[in-house]
């Protein structure tokens, strides 16, 4: 049924015809009631009669009318003209992405705003129940002013049922039904669920958000093959390469956010629209920031010939403004708190760890080490502006309680960021002697009425949640960090990391019964977390890029997120009073690699930019290379390598280096994206491959064998413990070498067998053909081992977290023990860890990776 010019359906006069697909023709029409231009589609009464369509048809008026939002086509009116149905939305002035992706890739910003404004999109149908289905270039308009819209949900689900679609959608039989063995969904943009006909959820979505993502920015289409199958199988199967953008690849940020909504297992990916668009908005601001620094000096040079004119022009103008700023100014004191109102109450330099206001929400206490990382606690009160030592040395603060009551670790032992294990006690915060709870505890927080305590303490490997004590609510495999109790008592929220002592993570909450909520996922680093003063939200500091960068940001229960705060070089959220304070700090916080070479005076700094850890020398120790996380790095961070006398740094890959191969050739990188991954890069020509490990993930050891063609990784199964494997580059399934409740491991040199350190602290040696393990002597829980020495005779140890850090060499089958060196700077000052991680074989030269952390704490009002 075609209408010609003039044709009126229900009240609009039909204008011409726009075009024509599977699900009807659509036209330009105009409402004479308000005079606006509408686009109607309409059902032809041939296919009105199929009861598919009908019902596909009618699925994408319910969908569609029941969101409104700017990034989804607004539906404005439905009805009925000659018995064909039609669907009247907003008239759109563009054209499809399809269209525009038949030129070619776009630019990486543009890329990064359209799949912003897509996941807002698919945030705004997924908060409604609304599952796309069919997400694709020709299901996304780009109009004339720079919006986008997503099209076409004639196959979503909205709790009924819905039918498959023709043409290029695959199906299978029956149809009509949409559950387990219907495949919905257009080939080559499905995600692995939908091409095996399991039901689709939010996830799929993102999956298939993905597929579009790697089409704009490489200008191919992500899993197309020659045939459908293939394409499908591709989809279930293989990776696709990293990808580059001209002759430079795609920043790894952007790298880490396509593989995150392109994980084969949708509990990889990201569990939330509003996480990816967070995501994306955040990269997006440093994705080509060389690129725009370019743009910027070419316009520099440009303009500069008109500087001195322009400043002539508006000076009288600059002159008149400061007048009237001055005089606002002069006026009297502002009224009402605003982002600049942060009152500092630290004076010393220090790196504080953990602060918290004290029920009057005037006084506060907080724990901090001036050089070193041996905690103290010091209070502030209103009468005296000066931090006082409260006596207790070795203490690291929780939280206080609305009582008056601190809950806090004695004998604390650094471990990480922000982290200690100890004695949980109990302090007034008048002063007083602790009162011991329980051992082995890493954070508390008090109920609401101070009777009871959550605590989150290590148990065999894991991090348990327990409310109250002895209540485990949660057990994780990663970490459990920054638990705070709700106002109400109802919720416990906190942040969980997948990998040990590395800060990305989520936040979560849980509730007394161990239901588990996640809230926002997707975080390259999280620190510092508290509940607002009614219980509504949670208010949290951190990033989706760098260090010294974190935002607050505040979440509901519902999942949905907003920023709260931002500020140059960062802010940490410690604790939010009843009365809405916030008490915060600004933390400048800069890892650095250092390393000795034959025995110098003077330790050398070789890291580059601010954020380089885990040295490892070369076996001559001529070469350094070591991981970055700086800004610029990426969310899986930079590989680098120089040499020690302080040449050009050469960026590698990405990851965390685990192990150079004897040759040198070879090094082996941990990739943090989920789940993580083992890389292997070359140090000069070659190819970078995958390790191949099946279902494991691994978990941060691995070594090479002699050959560089085996590997000792410790790593895990899902839901399972972590032990020691050993896997081949040429294929095969990995072997076992221990059994599980490992926490590390390292290849002695004759390669017959492997140390390692399980979850209770006990150190054993497997031996690599099986059979019994023995013990370790001279060897304790606090020890961390670096390397075995070159004759495979002894083992060279760090002890604790402490500063200076003692290097000792132990003999595992005698357990003899010496002293061997004392590393540390020569400048303490915010000094928290020093880690030394790499010798030499002649052990002459050594490199170290140090840590320093200065605070600023601030009492403020929320800005308005």
């Amino acid at each position: 049924m075609s209408l010609l010019p003039g044709t009126r359906v229900g009240p609009y006069e039909i204008a011409g015809p726009l075009g024509a697909g599977g699900m009807g023709e659509v036209y330009r029409a105009r409402d004479p009631r308000i005079g606006r231009e509408v686009a109607i589609k309409v059902l032809p009464r041939e296919l009105a009669s199929d009861p598919d369509r009908l019902r596909r048809f009618e699925q994408e008026a319910r969908a569609a009318g029941a969101l409104n939002h700017p990034n989804v086509l607004v539906v404005l009116d439905v009805g009925e003209h000659g018995g064909a149905p039609y669907l009247v939305t907003e008239l759109l002035e563009g054209e499809t992405l399809r269209e525009r992706l038949a030129s070619g890739a776009l630019p990486v910003r543009k890329t990064v705003d359209i799949g912003t404004q897509i996941a807002r999109g698919l945030a705004a149908a997924h908060e409604k129940g609304i599952v796309h289905r069919d997400l694709k270039p020709e299901n996304v308009f780009l109009t004339r002013d720079g919006h986008v819209k997503i099209l076409d949900f004639g196959l979503a689900k909205v709790g009924g049922p819905m039918l498959p679609d023709s043409g290029e959608t695959l199906t299978t039989p029956p149809a009509g039904a949409t559950g387990p063995g219907v495949v919905l969904g257009t080939v080559g943009y499905m995600s692995p669920e939908q091409v095996r006909g399991l039901p689709a959820d939010a996830r799929s979505d993102i999956f298939s958000f993905g597929s579009v993502l790697y089409e704009m920015f490489s200008g191919q289409r992500a899993f197309k093959r020659d045939s459908s199958v293939e394409t499908m199988n591709a989809i279930l199967k293989e990776e696709l390469p990293e990808l580059e953008i001209g002759s430079r690849p795609l920043t790894p940020g952007l790298q880490r956010i396509l593989h995150h909504c392109l994980e084969k297992d949708p509990a990889h990916r990201f569990h939330d629209a509003h996480d990816l668009a967070f995501a994306l908005e955040d990269l997006g601001s440093s994705v080509s920031e060389e690129r725009r620094a370019e743009a910027r000096g070419m316009e520099r040079r440009q303009r500069a010939w008109s500087r001195s004119a322009l400043l002539l022009r508006v000076l009288p103008w600059l002159v008149a403004m400061a007048s009237v700023v001055a005089a606002l100014w002069m006026r009297g004191p502002r009224s009402g708190p605003a982002p600049g109102d942060f009152r500092q109450i630290n004076l010393r330099t220090e790196a504080i760890f953990r602060a918290a206001f004290a029920p009057d929400g005037t006084t506060v206490v907080y724990s901090a080490a001036g050089k070193g990382n041996r905690p103290e606690l010091f209070v502030v009160r209103p009468d005296n502006p000066v931090p006082q030592s409260m006596g207790l040395r070795d203490t690291h603060l929780l939280n206080v309680s609305s009582q008056g009551e601190m809950a806090v670790l004695i004998g604390a032992r650094y471990i990480h960021h922000r982290l200690f294990t100890g004695t949980l006690a109990r302090v007034p915060t008048g002063g007083g002697a602790p009162r011991e709870v329980l051992e082995n505890v890493r954070d508390a927080d008090w109920a609401p009425d101070a009777s009871q305590l959550a605590i989150i303490r290590d148990a065999n490997g894991k991090d348990r949640l327990e409310y109250p004590i002895g209540t485990v609510l949660l057990e994780v495999s990663g970490y459990l960090s920054d638990l705070r109790v709700s106002p109400q008592g109802n919720q416990i929220a906190c942040f969980e990391h997948p990998i040990r002592w590395d800060d990305r993570g989520a936040v979560i909450a849980v509730d007394p019964k161990g239901r588990v909520r996640v809230l926002a996922d997707g975080f390259e680093a999280l620190e510092g977390l508290a509940w607002s003063a009614d219980g509504k939200e949670i208010l949290f500091s951190g990033t989706y890029a760098g260090v010294n960068n974190h935002r607050l940001y505040a979440v509901d229960l519902a999942g949905r997120k907003r920023v709260v705060f931002e500020s140059p070089g960062g802010i940490t959220l410690q604790d939010i009073h009843r009365t809405g304070r916030w008490l915060t700090t600004r933390d400048d916080l800069v890892a650095a690699v250092m390393a000795n070479s034959d025995g110098a005076e003077e330790d050398r700094d070789l890291s580059w930019l601010e954020g380089s850890y885990n040295p490892v020398l070369s076996r001559d120790g001529r070469t350094i290379l070591f991981s970055d996380y700086s800004l610029f790095a990426g969310a899986s961070y930079a590989l680098c390598m120089r040499g020690v006398d302080g040449s050009p740094v050469v960026r590698l890959g990405e990851g965390d280096i685990q192990d150079l191969s004897i040759d040198g050739k070879w090094v082996l990188s941990h990739l943090f994206t989920t789940p993580a991954r083992l890389m292997v890069y070359p140090t000069g020509a070659g190819e970078p491959r995958r390790v191949e490990l099946g279902d494991l993930e691994p978990r941060g050891f691995a070594e090479w064998f002699r050959d560089a063609t085996r590997i000792m990784v410790v790593a895990s199964k899902p839901g399972r413990g972590m032990r020691c494997y050993l896997a081949s580059l040429n294929g095969g399934s990995p072997r076992p070498l221990t059994p599980e409740g490992i926490v590390a491991g390292h290849l002695s040199p004759d390669e017959r067998w492997v140390l390692v350190k399980d979850s209770g602290g006990a150190h054993l040696l497997y031996p690599v053909e099986g059979g019994d393990p023995r013990p370790a002597r001279g060897l304790d829980r606090v020890d961390e081992v670096i390397r075995w020495s070159a004759d495979g005779r002894s083992v060279l140890v760090r002890r604790g977290t402490e500063i200076p850090c003692s290097v000792e060499r132990v003999e595992p089958e005698t357990g003899h023990r010496e002293m061997f060196r004392t590393i540390a700077p020569s400048d303490l000052t915010g000094l928290i860890r020093i880690r030394p991680t790499s010798f030499s074989d002649d052990e002459k030269s050594y490199a170290y990776q140090v840590n320093r952390m200065t605070s600023k704490l601030f009492v403020s009002e929320p800005p308005r």
